[in-house]
């Protein structure tokens, strides 16, 4: 690897992470959204799988964690069917496919759709006899996106904030759904031949620097108003996936 190339993904990582620090989100939708420019999407999700994992992990853990996986459980089976079922039947996901540019566009549309539902505020109401049938559907539509595009905030994130969340108990059951689709997106990238021992060596190498960004992030948060930091990030997210869409599209 060039140093340019390794200076450019480190950036990144440090970007994502300070991100991630900051709002509590947003690790793998920066890096999927930048690295995508740079190289393939595949290459870009297995270079966030043991970033996201140890980030997502560490804000999984708490003292209400358990009582919420006994509630999100089947959003989170739904997560994983999603995930491999696209890779088992689906032919293939759009993550690992050869074409690269389709990849990039299903990449592009999550992030401008994500950008753009945060920056207008869109809140969902989900009532607890919605949620038991609800949950799994969720579950699987994420786990569909996220073998598409590598990205699993879609729908997961605003239907935790739909189903009436405290704020530490959105970031638990956040990290624990971002866990599971991390975990199930690495299994589905091994088995689709884009998760190797190179490729995993150099995710755990992506982890100093986003582990750096974080810090910095944690440290900037106690400092910023998060709400302005918050509008920033999703219109960058906006504009970096309209800019992927029409890059792959021209």
């Amino acid at each position: 690897m060039e140093w340019t190339s390794f200076a450019i993904i480190a950036l990144t990582f440090v970007l994502a992470g300070f991100v991630k620090g900051v709002v509590g989100l947003g690790l793998p939708t920066v890096g999927m959204g930048l690295l995508a420019i740079v190289m393939s999407p595949a290459q870009a999700a297995s270079l966030l799988v043991v970033p996201s994992f140890i980030t997502n992990l560490q804000q999984a853990i708490g003292v209400r964690s358990l009582p919420l996986l006994a509630r999100t459980w089947p959003m989170l089976v739904g997560i994983c069917v999603g995930i491999l079922a696209v890779g088992d039947f689906g032919g293939g996901a759009l993550l690992t496919a050869s074409d690269g540019a389709r990849a990039s566009i299903g990449l592009g549309i999550v992030l401008a759709l994500y950008g753009a539902l945060g920056l207008m505020s869109v809140r969902f109401v989900v009532s607890a006899r919605s949620e038991r049938w609800l949950a799994p559907l969720i579950g699987i539509v994420t786990g569909t996106v996220t073998a598409m595009t590598g990205v699993y905030m879609i729908p997961s994130a605003p239907y935790l904030q739909a189903i009436g969340l405290e704020k530490d108990d959105l970031v638990l059951a956040m990290g624990l759904a971002f866990t599971v689709a991390t975990v199930a997106l690495a299994v589905l990238l091994f088995k689709q031949g884009a998760w190797q021992t190179s490729a995993a060596g150099a995710s755990l190498l992506a982890l100093v620097p986003a582990l750096i960004g974080m810090g910095l992030g944690q440290w900037v948060r106690t400092r910023v108003h998060t709400h302005i930091f918050r509008i920033c990030f999703f219109a960058v997210a906006l504009l970096l996936g309209a800019h992927l869409v029409l890059r792959a599209w021209m």
